[in-house]
């Protein structure tokens, strides 16, 4: 979901039981970011369907360090890219503990590189 700003993404009050009513399993908003914030967009993941109210994090049980949601920023990768000309994103997790993530459209390649401080936990590739 698209929002009108990263402020927006900020503020916004999810209502959980909805959103167990959506389909698949869950919901990623965004919006852009403040002009003079030095990020393209802010994001939030929701997925109360699997126990998790919002994503503040992916690799919780590996480290304490990790703060943003990678499956999100792929998603997000292509339709921000679009939007801005750009393909190197600076993309800002609003979730309550926060985070940053340095993200490569590739598109030649048809990849999206995550760049920033994370542990690897598992590998794997998925084909559109």
């Amino acid at each position: 979901v698209i929002l009108s700003s990263g402020e927006t993404v900020v503020e916004l009050q999810p209502q959980f039981d909805l959103i167990c009513k959506c389909p698949g399993r869950g919901i990623i908003i965004s919006g852009p970011a403040p002009l003079d914030s030095g990020f393209d967009y802010y994001y939030r993941f929701f997925i109360p369907k699997l126990q998790v109210n919002e994503v503040k994090y992916v690799w919780h049980l590996v480290s304490n360090n990790d703060h943003v949601c990678g499956s999100a920023n792929c998603a997000l990768a292509l339709y921000w890219s679009k939007r801005l000309g750009k393909c190197d994103l600076v993309a800002y997790a609003a979730s309550a503990r926060s985070g940053v993530v340095n993200i490569h459209l590739d598109e030649q390649n048809q990849k999206v590189l995550l760049r920033g401080k994370a542990v690897t936990i598992m590998e794997g590739s998925l084909s559109v």
